[in-house]
Protein backbone atom coordinates (compact mmCIF):
# COMPACT_ATOMS: atom_id res chain seq x y z
CA UNK A 1 0.00 0.00 0.00
CA UNK A 2 2.52 2.54 0.76
CA UNK A 3 4.71 1.89 -2.32
CA UNK A 4 1.35 2.56 -4.49
CA UNK A 5 0.41 5.69 -2.53
CA UNK A 6 3.94 7.23 -3.07
CA UNK A 7 3.71 5.77 -6.96
CA UNK A 8 0.80 7.70 -7.04
CA UNK A 9 2.04 10.82 -5.56
CA UNK A 10 5.02 10.97 -7.17
CA UNK A 11 2.99 10.70 -10.56
CA UNK A 12 0.57 13.18 -9.68
CA UNK A 13 0.85 15.99 -12.64
CA UNK A 14 1.42 18.41 -10.68
CA UNK A 15 3.88 17.00 -8.54
CA UNK A 16 6.06 16.15 -12.24
CA UNK A 17 5.93 19.80 -13.52
CA UNK A 18 7.65 20.42 -10.14
CA UNK A 19 10.29 17.66 -11.13
CA UNK A 20 10.09 19.58 -14.52
CA UNK A 21 11.35 22.45 -12.99
CA UNK A 22 14.10 20.69 -11.07
CA UNK A 23 15.12 19.54 -14.69
CA UNK A 24 14.93 22.83 -16.46
CA UNK A 25 17.88 23.83 -14.25
CA UNK A 26 20.12 20.81 -14.15
CA UNK A 27 20.15 20.61 -17.67
CA UNK A 28 20.15 24.71 -17.76
CA UNK A 29 17.35 25.35 -19.88
CA UNK A 30 16.36 28.78 -20.37
CA UNK A 31 12.93 27.94 -19.40
CA UNK A 32 11.28 31.15 -17.06
CA UNK A 33 8.12 32.28 -15.73
CA UNK A 34 7.45 36.07 -16.17
CA UNK A 35 8.15 37.55 -12.26
CA UNK A 36 4.50 39.51 -12.47
CA UNK A 37 2.86 36.11 -13.63
CA UNK A 38 4.43 34.72 -10.95
CA UNK A 39 3.35 36.91 -8.47
CA UNK A 40 -0.34 36.77 -9.99
CA UNK A 41 -0.18 33.05 -9.70
CA UNK A 42 0.76 32.95 -6.11
CA UNK A 43 -2.13 35.77 -5.13
CA UNK A 44 -4.20 33.41 -6.59
CA UNK A 45 -3.85 30.41 -5.18
CA UNK A 46 -3.43 32.42 -1.76
CA UNK A 47 -6.76 33.66 -2.32
CA UNK A 48 -8.46 30.36 -3.49
CA UNK A 49 -6.86 28.85 -0.52
CA UNK A 50 -8.28 30.90 2.11
CA UNK A 51 -11.95 32.01 0.09
CA UNK A 52 -12.45 28.10 -0.09
CA UNK A 53 -11.68 27.23 3.26
CA UNK A 54 -14.08 30.14 4.45
CA UNK A 55 -16.66 28.80 3.24
CA UNK A 56 -15.99 25.23 4.19
CA UNK A 57 -15.74 26.58 7.42
CA UNK A 58 -18.76 28.45 7.54
CA UNK A 59 -20.59 25.02 6.37
CA UNK A 60 -19.23 23.03 9.16
CA UNK A 61 -19.18 25.78 12.04
CA UNK A 62 -17.03 24.98 15.12
CA UNK A 63 -16.99 22.30 17.33
CA UNK A 64 -14.59 20.94 19.92
CA UNK A 65 -12.49 19.62 17.02
CA UNK A 66 -11.78 22.38 15.01
CA UNK A 67 -11.17 24.01 18.38
CA UNK A 68 -8.25 21.07 19.60
CA UNK A 69 -6.87 21.58 15.70
CA UNK A 70 -6.37 24.85 16.36
CA UNK A 71 -5.02 25.13 19.63
CA UNK A 72 -2.44 22.17 18.71
CA UNK A 73 -1.03 23.81 15.57
CA UNK A 74 -0.65 26.95 17.36
CA UNK A 75 0.94 25.12 19.89
CA UNK A 76 3.17 23.61 17.64
CA UNK A 77 3.53 27.31 15.97
CA UNK A 78 5.66 28.14 19.67
CA UNK A 79 7.09 25.10 20.12
CA UNK A 80 9.15 24.26 17.14
CA UNK A 81 10.81 27.58 17.25
CA UNK A 82 11.60 27.31 21.01
CA UNK A 83 13.51 23.75 20.59
CA UNK A 84 14.97 24.38 17.50
CA UNK A 85 16.57 27.61 18.64
CA UNK A 86 18.64 26.23 21.09
CA UNK A 87 19.46 23.20 19.01
CA UNK A 88 20.77 25.68 16.63
CA UNK A 89 22.22 27.83 18.68
CA UNK A 90 25.47 25.27 19.58
CA UNK A 91 26.73 25.83 16.21
CA UNK A 92 25.41 29.20 14.61
CA UNK A 93 25.08 33.05 15.94
CA UNK A 94 21.82 34.20 17.67
CA UNK A 95 20.44 35.54 14.36
CA UNK A 96 20.99 32.46 11.90
CA UNK A 97 19.50 29.97 14.56
CA UNK A 98 16.74 32.87 15.19
CA UNK A 99 16.00 32.96 11.69
CA UNK A 100 15.90 29.25 10.69
CA UNK A 101 13.72 28.65 14.49
CA UNK A 102 11.74 31.24 12.93
CA UNK A 103 10.89 29.67 9.04
CA UNK A 104 10.64 25.62 10.70
CA UNK A 105 8.19 27.27 13.13
CA UNK A 106 6.10 28.84 10.35
CA UNK A 107 4.61 26.99 7.26
CA UNK A 108 4.47 26.49 3.77
CA UNK A 109 1.06 27.30 1.97
CA UNK A 110 2.41 25.40 -1.49
CA UNK A 111 2.95 22.34 0.88
CA UNK A 112 -0.12 22.75 2.45
CA UNK A 113 -2.27 22.88 -0.98
CA UNK A 114 -0.11 19.95 -2.18
CA UNK A 115 -1.17 18.10 0.82
CA UNK A 116 -4.97 19.03 0.00
CA UNK A 117 -4.40 17.48 -3.33
CA UNK A 118 -2.87 14.15 -1.99
CA UNK A 119 -5.96 14.00 -0.16
CA UNK A 120 -8.48 14.35 -2.93
CA UNK A 121 -6.30 11.96 -4.91
CA UNK A 122 -6.84 9.34 -2.47
CA UNK A 123 -10.45 10.19 -1.70
CA UNK A 124 -9.92 11.34 2.24
CA UNK A 125 -11.83 13.89 3.80
CA UNK A 126 -10.29 17.17 6.14
CA UNK A 127 -11.85 20.56 6.98
CA UNK A 128 -11.81 23.30 5.72
CA UNK A 129 -10.64 25.04 9.36
CA UNK A 130 -7.45 23.42 8.44
CA UNK A 131 -7.25 26.77 6.17
CA UNK A 132 -7.23 29.35 9.43
CA UNK A 133 -5.07 26.49 11.54
CA UNK A 134 -2.30 27.55 8.86
CA UNK A 135 -2.76 31.57 9.00
CA UNK A 136 -2.93 30.88 12.57
CA UNK A 137 0.46 29.37 12.42
CA UNK A 138 2.45 32.42 10.43
CA UNK A 139 2.87 35.35 13.14
CA UNK A 140 3.78 32.88 16.67
CA UNK A 141 6.80 31.47 14.97
CA UNK A 142 8.30 34.76 13.75
CA UNK A 143 7.63 36.45 17.19
CA UNK A 144 9.29 33.44 19.00
CA UNK A 145 12.06 33.92 16.60
CA UNK A 146 12.70 37.38 17.27
CA UNK A 147 12.36 37.40 20.84
CA UNK A 148 15.03 34.90 20.81
CA UNK A 149 17.05 36.96 19.00
CA UNK A 150 17.08 39.42 21.25
CA UNK A 151 17.45 37.53 24.39
CA UNK A 152 20.77 35.71 23.28
CA UNK A 153 22.45 38.21 20.66
CA UNK A 154 25.44 40.49 21.64
CA UNK A 155 24.63 42.73 18.24
CA UNK A 156 20.89 42.70 17.94
CA UNK A 157 19.04 45.22 15.52
CA UNK A 158 17.10 47.15 17.29
CA UNK A 159 13.37 46.75 15.63
CA UNK A 160 10.37 47.23 17.68
CA UNK A 161 8.34 44.61 18.52
CA UNK A 162 5.64 46.09 17.27
CA UNK A 163 6.51 46.46 14.13
CA UNK A 164 7.93 43.12 13.88
CA UNK A 165 4.28 41.98 14.75
CA UNK A 166 2.67 44.56 12.05
CA UNK A 167 5.50 43.64 8.78
CA UNK A 168 4.14 39.54 10.29
CA UNK A 169 0.69 40.10 10.09
CA UNK A 170 0.26 42.07 6.79
CA UNK A 171 3.04 40.36 5.35
CA UNK A 172 1.23 39.78 1.69
CA UNK A 173 0.85 35.98 1.79
CA UNK A 174 -0.53 36.18 5.41
CA UNK A 175 -2.20 38.88 4.66
CA UNK A 176 -4.43 37.60 1.23
CA UNK A 177 -4.44 34.25 3.05
CA UNK A 178 -6.33 35.40 6.13
CA UNK A 179 -8.58 38.04 4.49
CA UNK A 180 -10.09 35.66 1.71
CA UNK A 181 -10.86 33.05 4.50
CA UNK A 182 -12.86 35.42 6.27
CA UNK A 183 -14.19 36.94 2.78
CA UNK A 184 -15.36 32.81 2.79
CA UNK A 185 -16.96 32.69 6.04
CA UNK A 186 -19.21 35.76 5.59
CA UNK A 187 -19.78 35.70 1.94
CA UNK A 188 -23.39 34.80 0.44
CA UNK A 189 -23.32 31.58 -0.36
CA UNK A 190 -25.24 32.43 -3.56
CA UNK A 191 -22.38 34.82 -4.70
CA UNK A 192 -19.95 32.36 -3.51
CA UNK A 193 -21.08 29.91 -6.09
CA UNK A 194 -20.71 32.55 -8.65
CA UNK A 195 -17.12 32.42 -8.74
CA UNK A 196 -16.56 28.75 -7.83
CA UNK A 197 -15.30 28.16 -11.79
CA UNK A 198 -11.88 30.71 -10.83
CA UNK A 199 -11.28 29.37 -7.17
CA UNK A 200 -11.89 25.42 -7.95
CA UNK A 201 -11.79 24.69 -12.12
CA UNK A 202 -8.85 25.87 -12.75
CA UNK A 203 -7.00 25.58 -9.33
CA UNK A 204 -4.31 22.99 -10.23
CA UNK A 205 -3.44 24.40 -13.80
CA UNK A 206 -2.07 27.45 -11.73
CA UNK A 207 -0.29 25.61 -9.19
CA UNK A 208 1.68 23.27 -11.52
CA UNK A 209 2.78 26.30 -13.17
CA UNK A 210 3.82 27.79 -9.77
CA UNK A 211 5.28 24.07 -9.28
CA UNK A 212 6.63 24.04 -12.28
CA UNK A 213 9.01 27.49 -11.17
CA UNK A 214 9.35 26.08 -7.70
CA UNK A 215 11.00 23.32 -8.68
CA UNK A 216 13.93 25.53 -10.64
CA UNK A 217 13.85 28.07 -7.78
CA UNK A 218 14.71 24.72 -5.34
CA UNK A 219 16.89 23.18 -7.54
CA UNK A 220 18.98 26.65 -7.45
CA UNK A 221 18.51 27.80 -3.90
CA UNK A 222 19.96 23.83 -3.25
CA UNK A 223 23.01 24.13 -5.24
CA UNK A 224 24.40 27.24 -3.33
CA UNK A 225 23.88 25.37 -0.52
CA UNK A 226 26.89 22.74 -0.36
CA UNK A 227 29.61 25.07 1.84
CA UNK A 228 26.88 24.85 4.77
CA UNK A 229 27.72 20.63 4.81
CA UNK A 230 25.76 17.58 5.19
CA UNK A 231 24.64 18.52 8.76
CA UNK A 232 22.06 21.25 7.83
CA UNK A 233 21.01 18.91 4.77
CA UNK A 234 19.91 16.03 7.67
CA UNK A 235 18.39 18.71 9.74
CA UNK A 236 16.14 20.47 7.14
CA UNK A 237 14.92 16.07 6.73
CA UNK A 238 14.95 15.26 10.09
CA UNK A 239 13.54 18.26 12.10
CA UNK A 240 10.26 17.99 10.12
CA UNK A 241 10.00 14.27 10.48
CA UNK A 242 10.13 14.84 14.02
CA UNK A 243 7.61 17.44 14.14
CA UNK A 244 5.32 15.36 12.12
CA UNK A 245 5.40 12.03 14.15
CA UNK A 246 4.69 14.13 17.46
CA UNK A 247 1.69 15.42 15.98
CA UNK A 248 0.64 12.41 14.65
CA UNK A 249 1.14 10.88 17.95
CA UNK A 250 -0.81 13.75 20.09
CA UNK A 251 -3.70 13.90 17.21
CA UNK A 252 -4.11 10.69 17.87
CA UNK A 253 -5.12 10.73 21.07
CA UNK A 254 -6.93 13.69 20.86
CA UNK A 255 -9.04 11.63 18.21
CA UNK A 256 -8.80 14.02 15.55
CA UNK A 257 -10.30 12.68 11.99
CA UNK A 258 -7.44 11.39 9.49
CA UNK A 259 -7.65 13.95 6.87
CA UNK A 260 -7.04 16.64 9.65
CA UNK A 261 -4.03 14.83 11.34
CA UNK A 262 -2.16 14.72 7.51
CA UNK A 263 -2.54 18.23 7.38
CA UNK A 264 -1.86 18.93 10.74
CA UNK A 265 1.20 16.66 10.20
CA UNK A 266 2.26 18.67 7.01
CA UNK A 267 2.16 22.15 8.43
CA UNK A 268 4.03 21.00 11.29
CA UNK A 269 6.88 19.51 9.20
CA UNK A 270 6.96 22.44 6.55
CA UNK A 271 8.59 25.55 6.95
CA UNK A 272 8.41 29.21 5.55
CA UNK A 273 10.22 30.34 2.40
CA UNK A 274 7.92 33.27 1.71
CA UNK A 275 7.28 34.96 5.14
CA UNK A 276 9.66 34.03 7.30
CA UNK A 277 12.30 35.85 4.65
CA UNK A 278 10.64 38.67 3.81
CA UNK A 279 9.90 39.25 8.15
CA UNK A 280 14.05 38.51 8.59
CA UNK A 281 14.98 41.23 6.37
CA UNK A 282 13.89 43.64 9.08
CA UNK A 283 14.17 41.88 11.96
CA UNK A 284 17.49 40.32 11.68
CA UNK A 285 19.69 41.41 8.53
CA UNK A 286 22.54 39.25 9.76
CA UNK A 287 21.04 36.38 9.49
CA UNK A 288 21.96 34.08 5.77
CA UNK A 289 18.80 34.09 3.84
CA UNK A 290 21.40 31.79 1.52
CA UNK A 291 20.88 29.23 4.84
CA UNK A 292 17.91 29.18 5.80
CA UNK A 293 15.70 29.71 2.45
CA UNK A 294 17.25 26.85 0.84
CA UNK A 295 16.86 25.26 3.58
CA UNK A 296 13.54 25.41 3.41
CA UNK A 297 12.96 25.06 -0.31
CA UNK A 298 15.70 23.51 -1.60
CA UNK A 299 15.29 20.10 1.28
CA UNK A 300 12.09 20.10 3.32
CA UNK A 301 9.70 21.37 0.93
CA UNK A 302 10.91 18.73 -2.20
CA UNK A 303 11.14 16.18 1.05
CA UNK A 304 7.83 16.60 1.96
CA UNK A 305 5.74 16.92 -1.08
CA UNK A 306 7.62 13.87 -2.67
CA UNK A 307 7.79 11.27 0.34
CA UNK A 308 6.57 12.70 3.02
CA UNK A 309 3.07 12.60 2.11
CA UNK A 310 2.39 9.00 1.59
CA UNK A 311 4.74 8.61 4.64
CA UNK A 312 3.23 10.73 6.95
CA UNK A 313 -0.48 9.26 5.90
CA UNK A 314 1.25 5.48 6.61
CA UNK A 315 2.14 6.60 9.96
CA UNK A 316 -1.61 7.77 10.44
CA UNK A 317 -3.28 4.91 9.21
CA UNK A 318 -1.00 2.76 11.50
CA UNK A 319 -1.36 4.44 14.93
Amino acid sequence: MTNNLLINNITNPTLLFFVLGVLATVVKSDLEIPQSTSKFISIYLLFAIGFKGGQELRHSGFNTEIILALLVCMAFAAIVPLYTFFLLKRKFSAENAGAIAATYGSVSAVTFVASGIFLDSIGAAYGGHMVAAMALMEAPAIMIGVILMRRYSTASVKVSMKSILHESLTNGSVFIITGSLVIGLIADAKGAEGIKPFTTDIFKGFLSIFLLEMGMLAARRFAAFHKYGLSMTAFAVIIPLLNACMSIVITHFLGLAPGDRLLIAILTASASYIAVPAAMKQAAPDADPGLYVPMALGITFPFNITLGLPLYWMLINNF
